[in-house]
């Protein structure tokens, strides 16, 4: 039988722990050091508010910046209140058949390809849109954030199960033998010692509304603007690197997309760091 020292399996997940860090800064060097050029002379301001025209010499991402922002925050305002209902619904109000088969087919769910919510997208939903609310083409903020709510939900759904499923039985049971009902039960056992879970499944699904790519180029208009209604098309940091990647290379318009990841790095860097402090507080609260 062989035996591995315990100092031995330490070095090996702090080397493994070091090279993920000197991974993860070398990528945010790598972005740097090509999006320098945008940088230098003090242009660091006018990339984040002056508007994308190439042609003109301006290479700002102020839309696509807001685009973003419209997009992922919007969805996370409806995917929440409907993944929070789905998931009080499988764990707490019907344990049953039912519970066991909603819970299977959000898990089903999470193994969809991005693009095939694309292509349902383009061709259920974006004309439902364009015939209900006869504004524009169909290709809008509103598309796109209905079906980053269809794509992100069974993230949240999965960690709010099981962040109420993490909760101590005898905690329920405590309520009930006092005379207390279910929904008392939830709402002043399962949901406080679980809004830690509540608060990283929302984060995380932040990130993945923030990073997806297909759905906003497919669905979104790809529109270099400001949208100023639900209606007005908009393109994101992550549609705009992928339509522009085929650029010259040599061109500062290609290397404008090095400035739209490190945007996006850094959203992603606060968001971990936001899951990160929410974790530390669990631990010092246990």
């Amino acid at each position: 039988m062989i035996r591995i020292n315990e100092k031995t399996i330490e070095k090996f997940f702090f080397l493994s722990a070091f090279f993920s860090a000197l991974v993860t800064c070398s990528i945010f060097a790598f972005l740097f050091v090509l999006g320098l050029p945008l940088f230098s002379g003090g242009r660091f301001f006018s990339i984040i508010t002056q508007p994308w025209a190439p042609h003109l010499g301006h290479f700002g991402i102020y839309p696509m910046i807001a685009g973003t922002l419209a997009v992922s925050l919007l969805t996370m305002v409806v995917a929440f209140p409907l993944s929070l209902g789905c998931a009080i619904l499988i764990s707490v109000v019907d344990r049953g058949k039912m519970s066991w088969l909603l819970r299977k087919t959000v898990e089903m769910m999470t193994g969809v390809p991005t693009v095939i919510y694309g292509f349902v997208g383009i061709f259920l939903l974006v004309p439902l849109v364009r015939e209900i609310f006869e504004a524009g083409s169909g290709m809008c903020v509103l598309s796109a954030v209905l079906m980053l709510t269809l794509l992100v939900s069974p993230t949240m759904i999965l960690f709010f199960c099981d962040s109420f499923e993490r909760v101590p039985r005898s905690y329920g049971d405590a309520v009930l033998a006092v005379g207390g009902t279910e929904i008392q039960k939830f709402l002043y056992v399962t949901l406080p010692h679980s809004w830690t879970g509540i608060v990283i499944g929302f984060t995380l699904s932040l990130g993945r509304a923030l990073g997806d790519t297909l759905v906003a180029l497919m669905i979104a208009g790809n529109a270099v603007q400001v949208p100023g209604s639900l209606f007005d098309s908009a393109r994101t940091l992550t549609s705009h690197i992928a339509l522009v990647f085929a650029a010259d290379y040599n061109s500062m318009e290609f290397k404008a997309i090095f400035a739209c990841g490190i945007f996006l790095y850094l959203f992603t860097t606060i968001l971990v760091c936001a899951v990160r402090l929410v974790g530390g507080r669990r631990k010092m609260a246990g």
